[in-house]
């Protein structure tokens, strides 16, 4: 994560269109069919395709033992005395290790060894030393291939286990919000640049508060632990000033002395150099207005029901979350902007303006979103995620969390529908 006070973007020339959305007074658009749309949970979700492709290469692989050990006793029978197709019987059961169940394995040992025996039953050499050495070759890796299978499958319980483990913490640290919030509709989504990687430096927080409601979003700067740590301060001095600051102001200056605070008490954190770039938000109960305090981060968009987008930039850029004595000169404003029925609001980290196409463009969703029309937060997220792996090839640098609050129009249900974009 770099901070800059004015966060450069793509050209809007990439190629392909936003799935999930409707152009202004067209049809659906066709570039849904491309990407599958996310599911509002927090988490990321990954192209279908993607996923029956590996799933056919298992099998393939999974068949793979089988197929030696009948490619070994076709090689044996077709070939002069003189060959044998022990290599590929002793290569069945290893294949099998990794990827089948201890059963089998095992059984993939006892095929292999029964077909050496069957052979040299035809060929009349049973008793040979040559025959009896394939035999014992092929029984001692049968026995390695089950040892491995039993640490593979260790390690994988291990792997699980870590795993649920950190799904535990980052919906401690980041826990998904409630669909609705004071009547708005409110969706979250995280989605880290590192296979199996579930929590990093960014963060975002909803929260109803005496004021209205309060947003927070943020990137803090570098990775690991120390990251992860910085995300805890903040969203737990987040959630206890939301509820006491009557100003975004103040709650500005309570993270700031939070941050403060703890670096000079923890190691992990780094009060010289550390600094968490952030946006906070309030919408006031009714009052179609939005306030913004920007703390160098990307600029929200403001998607409006007809189609027009607006970026929120602030009118004086602000240091970051952090910088101890050097933010007093740049104090705090809070902007108001129009809330108005029917606008989203989309708050999102500099994972998704950073996320380049193989020429090196930035994907810029201002751009991307520009005309477009969804039937709600939950929608545009899983439109927005699945453009973005579409425009880098599914190859992120950079974890990205993104906020939605939609301000829903008049006659729309408590509970927001799904409502399926097909192309046509």
């Amino acid at each position: 994560m770099r901070w800059r006070p004015a966060p450069a973007r793509g050209t809007g020339q990439e190629s392909g269109v936003l799935g999930q959305g409707r152009q202004q007074g067209g049809d659906e658009d066709p570039g849904a069919a491309g990407g599958g749309a996310g599911t509002a949970d927090g988490t990321g979700t990954a192209d279908t395709g993607t996923g029956t492709g590996t799933g056919a290469a298992r099998k393939v692989v999974r068949a793979l033992p089988v197929v030696l050990i009948a490619v070994g006793l076709a090689f044996d029978l077709l070939t002069p005395p003189g060959y044998t197709g022990s290599p590929f019987f002793s290569a069945a059961p290893l294949i099998a290790a990794p990827l089948a169940s201890l059963l089998v394995t095992l059984f993939t040992g006892v095929l292999a060894s029964l077909a050496v025996v069957l052979l040299h039953l035809l060929n009349g050499t049973t008793w040979k030393v040559e025959a009896l050495t394939e035999l014992v070759t092929v029984i001692t890796v049968s026995g390695l291939a089950v040892l491995i299978n039993r640490v593979v499958r260790r390690s994988g319980e291990r792997l699980a286990s870590a795993r649920g483990i950190a799904e535990a913490a980052q919906r401690a640290v980041l826990p998904k919000p409630a669909e609705r919030i004071a009547g708005l509709h409110v969706c979250a989504r995280y989605e880290a640049a590192q296979a199996d990687a579930f929590i990093g430096g960014d963060l975002y927080a909803v929260q109803d508060t005496p004021y209205g409601v309060r947003l927070a979003v943020g990137d803090v700067r570098g990775k690991g632990l120390g990251a992860v740590e910085a995300v805890a301060v903040v969203l737990g001095a987040f959630r206890e000033a939301a509820e006491t600051e009557p100003t975004l102001e103040g709650l500005a200056r309570r993270l700031e002395r939070a941050l403060t605070r703890e670096g000079t008490r923890r190691d992990s954190l780094d009060s010289v150099e550390g600094f968490t770039t952030c946006v906070l938000g309030e919408i006031p109960a009714g009052a179609q207005v939005l306030r913004l305090v920007n703390r160098g981060h990307p600029e929200p968009l403001l998607l409006h029901a007809d189609g027009r987008l607006a970026v929120l930039a602030p009118a004086e850029p602000a240091l970051p979350l952090g910088m101890g004595e050097l933010a007093e000169a740049w104090p705090d404003r809070a902007e108001e902007w129009p809330f108005p029925t029917g606008a989203t609001l989309l708050l999102y980290t500099d994972g998704l303006t950073e996320a380049r196409d193989a020429a090196g463009v930035f994907y810029d969703p201002a751009a991307r979103l520009t005309g477009r029309v969804f039937p709600g937060p939950g929608e545009l997220l899983g439109a927005l995620s699945s453009d973005v792996r579409r425009h880098t090839g599914g190859g992120a640098t950079d974890d990205m969390a993104l906020l939605a609050v939609g301000r829903p129009g008049a006659g729309e249900p408590e509970r927001r529908r799904t409502v399926p974009v097909v192309a046509r």
